[in-house]
This record gives structure tokens, sequence and C-alpha cells, in this order.
């Protein structure tokens, strides 16, 4: 991949500088003066970012006065905005969390900063000073949280103010330095429309999916990492009917949907001594006393998934949950195995037969090597016949062609809950 970097143009700052080392020295001297000018004048903690420009302006005036003859760089007003940023924000990730075309930040190590647009990663042209600054800006966004990475707790998952997910690896875990990748929230839901306007889906697999969604059914999303199963999973809840209650549980709050009557349940880390942990399975058996009529649970992975099965068998119809597989296959075999860890005593075929009567279809997403991200099959689930899950793909996405092809009918149950809308 060429590296384009230095011809990116950010939208709230001047054109990005390429960093050098002379450049992150001069920085750090400047940050070391403007502090402590901000301290010894009592304004540190009193003052919100637009109040303290002028202020961060002028001592930065007052150094280069002192230190290079008056000699201003050209680069002065961005200079003051990454002052700025390491006073009040997070340092050189400030500018790449307030652009709204980021998706996520990736950092490994302090000089190489990566981000995700459109699908398409790209190395940035800023860095950090050293592992230390990179160790600062980590603690000062867990800091609000209650959460703390040090040697002891050299990871840490959290979910900051905004909804935005972080995770953070530092040494000795990490080799070369501290890392942190950032998943960004976004605060409008992509719609249908954009979905059918990027080529996610066809129109006939868009009105099979509404359908089935305004039906009740039982569906599970499988796909990769940033494939856009969360973003599906937003888009058939706006089907739910209005009057339906929906209780929704995940590890970071990332779902927003659009039913009036939604109860959102989060899951709650052990603290520092190991004690307080909520799990998905916790919250997934207090749902159930809760009178639900549809549970939503952001993602399956552990032992919730044999309580979700059950609730899906025994009046819930309409759940929802997201998997990661690399095929609808790949997905059923999974829930197999995870109900199996559970320690859940049943035969084989019996755990089959209870992911089969749970689910009705199993919806595949994945992102292409350009970015685009796809509905690539909708499978309906059957029964259970030779000790196997029966199965039938409805659509599937050709990537010759670069369209989708309706492949089976759907089964005469699935057509008697939602009506068959394919001619």
């Amino acid at each position: 991949m060429s590296d384009m970097t230095d011809a990116i143009v950010w939208p709230h700052r001047e054109l990005a500088i390429q960093e050098d080392e002379s450049r992150l020295e001069l920085k750090a001297e400047l940050h070391r003066f403007v502090i402590e000018r901000l301290e010894d004048d009592g304004l540190m903690y009193e003052m919100e970012r637009q109040e303290l420009q002028g202020y961060v302006h002028d001592y930065a005036r007052i150094y280069f006065k002192q230190h290079q003859g008056a000699h201003f760089p050209q680069d002065m007003n961005a200079l003051v905005n990454e002052l700025l940023d390491e006073i009040v924000g997070f340092g050189p990730l400030q500018n790449l969390l307030d652009d709204p075309d980021v998706d996520d930040i990736l950092i490994n190590g302090p000089k190489l900063i990566y981000v995700e647009r459109q699908g398409q990663l790209t190395k940035v042209p800023f860095r950090f000073m050293n592992d230390q600054h990179v160790l600062r800006v980590i603690r000062r966004m867990l800091a609000p949280l209650g959460r703390r990475i040090d040697e002891a707790n050299p990871m840490v998952d959290a979910r900051l103010p905004n909804g935005s997910r972080i995770n953070a690896v530092i040494p000795p875990l990490a080799i070369d330095g501290p890392c942190l990748s950032v998943r960004k929230f976004k605060a409008e839901s992509i719609d249908i429309d954009t979905l059918l306007q990027n080529g996610a889906m066809s129109v006939a697999m868009h009105q099979l999916l509404m359908r089935c969604a305004r039906s009740r059914c039982n569906v599970l999303i499988s796909g990769s990492t940033g494939s856009g199963k969360t973003t599906l999973l937003n888009v058939l809840s706006q089907y739910i009917n209005a009057g339906e209650r929906v209780v929704t549980i995940e590890d970071a709050a990332e779902l927003q949907l659009r039913n009036g009557h939604v109860v959102r349940l989060e899951t709650r880390p052990p603290n520092s001594e190991g004690q307080g942990e909520v799990t998905p399975r916790d919250l997934l058996k207090n749902a159930l006393r809760m009178r639900p009529d549809r549970i939503i649970l952001g993602e399956s992975r552990g032992g919730e998934v044999l309580d979700m099965l059950q609730a899906m068998n025994t009046g819930h119809q309409g759940s929802m949950s997201t998997l990661h597989a690399n095929s609808p296959q790949d997905a059923l075999l999974r829930l197999e195995m995870m109900v199996t860890m559970t320690g859940f005593s049943s035969t084989e075929v019996l755990i089959k037969q209870m992911i089969a009567t749970a689910l009705d279809l199993v919806i595949q997403v994945a992102r292409l090597p350009s970015g685009r991200r796809v509905i690539t099959h909708i499978v309906e689930i059957q029964d259970v016949a030779d000790g196997q899950i029966r199965t039938q793909v409805l659509y599937a996405y050709q990537p010759a062609g670069e369209d989708f092809r309706a492949v089976d009918g759907m089964s005469a149950a699935l057509r008697e809950k939602v009506g068959d809308d394919r001619e």
C-alpha cells in the first residue's frame, strides 16, 4: 500500500504536518513551558478549551521570543491546537477522534498510528513522542471510567462516555510499546437506504429481512470483526413493532434501537480486586424476569448462548444476536461448541435440535477487500435430519458479478410465517 499520508487534509486542522524528531522535541519543550505558565497562573484546571486557546497562544509566542528571537514557525496555529489537545484532550488522537470519517484508530506503539476509513486502513502522519506519551493518553481516557492500567493490569477493555470502545495493551505484554485500539461510536446509525445504496444487499433481500423482523423470526447475524454485524442489527431493529418490550444486553452499548420501549443492559468487568463482575449470562437470566417480548444479545460468545437459545424456544420470538464466524455453517458449529462448553448435559443431536428449533435465519455478513460490506448469505434453518442441522440458502452474494442471487425458495413453514416476497 502506498503511503499518501502527507497529502491528507484533516477536517478540523490545517494541513497535517509530517512530524520529525526535531518537531517532536520542540513540541515537548513548548508543552512543558506552557504547562508551567498555566499552573503558575492557576489556569490549568479552570477553563475549557476555547477559553484556554488565547492563553496558550500567548504563552507560545513568549516561548519563541525567549528562545528563537521572535522567529515564529509557519505552523504556529497547528502547534497551538496540538498543545490544547495535550492539555485538555487526547494528544495526537484528538484530531482523529473528532474526524467523522474515521471508524477505527489503531496505535502500534508511539510511531505507528493507523485509521480506517470506508473499510480501508491508512497510516497517518501523527505520532507520539515515546511510550510514556502513549501511556499518558491511555490513562487519561481511562481516568473518568474508574479503570486503571499498569504492570499488574496490562490489558483493559472499556467504553468512553461517547460510546466509543477502547482496548489497550501495554508492556510487558505489548513488546513494541503500548497498543491502543479505538472503535468509534457513530452518533447517527446507518439506515436501510444507505445499505441499499452501498450495495450491501438487494431490494428483494431487504424485503425478506423486513418481513422476518416484523414476523418475529429469531435471527443470528454472523461475520468477522468489522463486517457490519451491529449495523445490520440496528437496521433490523427499526422493523420491531413499537408496542413490543425489547431488552438489549451488550458488553459495550453500541445498539441504537429505534423501538420506543427498550431496556438497555450492559455488562460490568471485575474491579481491581477481582470483584463485582456482571457477565452477559447474569444479565440474560435477569432479563427473563423483566417481561421482555424480545431479547437482543449484542454478541454470543460464551455461556449466555445456552440461555439465549432456551429463551428463543420458550416464547421470546423475534430475538436476535450476533456471533463471530466465517460462514453460516461455522456459526452453527460455534453455537454447538459454546453450548457444550457450558457443561450442559445432553446429547449432540439434542443440542442440534435445540439450535434448529430456536433459530429461523442465519445472516452472514462480510467486508470485502475493497472495504465494501455485504450480506453474503441468508440461510434458513429448518430441522435436524440424519444427525445434522438442515439449512437452505435463500440468497447468496456472487463476487464475480458483484450481485445477489436467489438460490432456493424458503420452506413452507417459513413462508407461512413471513410470506414469500419472491415471485
